[in-house]
């Protein structure tokens, strides 16, 4: 039977104010004010790697609608908030801008997962579906 009383309780000590608090997950102060005192004085945006992935990517997607135009590259659809960058030699190392096609995501699929798929071997065995 497991103690439920003030004798089973597991506190620790606040990282800001040294108040006891209950041992939770993850619990390191007592409240919001001591966890943004402990908080105050990071810099969060300082010292982040110059070559950031995020920014680089949304910096090239930029790039290649200011070129292009903002329609996927295959089939002309126009929603500029979900086309992808798609590297057409498959190293997301090379960036290029011969390299990179703005896409839909339908048209990302039929390039990536498509031609792997196990319904190609089905629809040609049995001449089609149905």
């Amino acid at each position: 039977m497991a103690c439920y009383g003030l004798s089973c309780r597991k506190e620790i000590a606040c990282t800001a104010c040294g108040a006891l608090i209950m041992a939770a997950r993850n619990a390191k102060t007592c409240s919001r004010k001591c966890a943004n005192t402990q908080r105050r004085g990071i810099k969060y945006k300082q010292g982040r790697p110059e070559k950031d992935k995020v920014k680089s990517q949304r910096l090239l997607k930029l790039r290649i609608i200011q070129q292009r135009g903002g329609a996927c590259e295959r089939c002309s659809y126009a929603g500029l908030a979900i086309l992808l960058v798609h590297h057409k030699d498959r190293n997301r190392m090379n960036n290029d801008l011969e390299n990179l096609e703005l896409i839909c995501p339908n048209c990302h699929a039929q390039e990536h997962y498509l031609e792997k798929s196990w319904l190609n071997d089905k629809v040609v065995s049995q001449g089609g579906v149905g």
